[in-house]
C-alpha cells in the first residue's frame, strides 16, 4: 500500500481516507499493468476522492484531480474512465479539477479577483469537467412561478451512446458539488 501513497497528494498533508486510498491503489494498479496507460499515469496523481449516491440504486466516484494537470487527464480520460469503472463494477467515475473560489474583494481594496476563481466560473467549469467526454452545445434557465429554478443543459448528440446512460449521474453529482438543480438532455433535431 506504501507504493499507492504517491498517487494522492493531500492538501496540507491530511491522511487520505479509507476509500482515497482504495481510489489510489486502483490508479497504481493502472499504472503498473495497463501497458497503453502506464507512460501517461506515471507523474500523475488524485486530490482526493469520494462516493456519491445516485438515484436508482448506483453510486459515482467523483474524483478531484489537480488543476495544473488536466490536461495531461484530458488525454487519457476515455480510457481512464473505462479502466476505472471496470475496478470499481457498477460505478460511474467522473474526474473534476481542483479549482478554488475567491471571495470578492472588500470596498476599497486595490487587490483584483480573476474572473477564474469566481464562483459563477468555478460552477461552469465543474459542469464541463462533469460530462467531459461529452461537450455542452446549449443551456437554458428556466424560472418558475415559485421562484425556483433549473438550468436546462444540452450535451452533443454525437456523444449520446457513450453518455446516455450517465445523465442521472452528472445531475446527481453537480447538485452535491454545487447545489444547483440540472437536468441534462440532448438537443432534439428536426427531421
Amino acid at each position: 500500500m506504501f507504493s499507492a501513497q504517491k498517487k494522492i497528494h493531500k492538501d496540507k498533508d491530511a491522511e487520505p481516507t479509507e476509500f482515497e486510498e482504495s481510489v489510489a491503489q486502483a490508479v497504481f494498479d493502472l499504472e503498473n499493468t495497463n501497458q497503453e496507460l502506464k507512460s501517461e499515469l506515471k507523474d500523475l496523481y488524485i486530490n482526493s476522492a469520494m462516493q456519491i449516491d445516485v438515484p436508482g440504486n448506483r453510486k459515482a466516484v467523483v474524483i478531484h484531480i489537480p488543476y495544473r494537470l488536466r490536461k495531461a487527464y484530458r488525454k487519457i480520460h476515455t480510457k481512464l474512465v473505462r479502466e476505472l469503472e471496470k475496478k470499481f463494477s457498477g460505478k460511474d467515475v467522473i474526474l473534476i479539477a481542483t479549482r478554488r473560489i475567491l471571495r470578492p474583494p472588500k470596498k476599497g481594496s486595490a487587490v483584483q479577483r480573476p474572473r477564474s476563481r469566481t464562483l459563477t466560473s468555478v460552477h461552469e467549469a465543474m459542469l464541463e469537467d462533469v460530462v467531459l467526454p461529452a461537450e455542452i452545445v446549449g443551456k437554458r434557465i428556466r424560472y418558475r412561478l415559485d421562484g425556483s429554478k433549473i438550468m436546462k443543459v444540452f450535451l452533443d448528440p454525437k456523444e449520446r451512446n457513450n453518455t446516455e446512460y450517465k445523465l442521472d449521474t452528472f445531475a446527481a453529482v453537480y447538485r452535491k458539488l454545487s447545489g444547483k438543480d440540472v437536468v441534462f438532455d440532448f438537443p432534439v433535431t428536426e427531421a
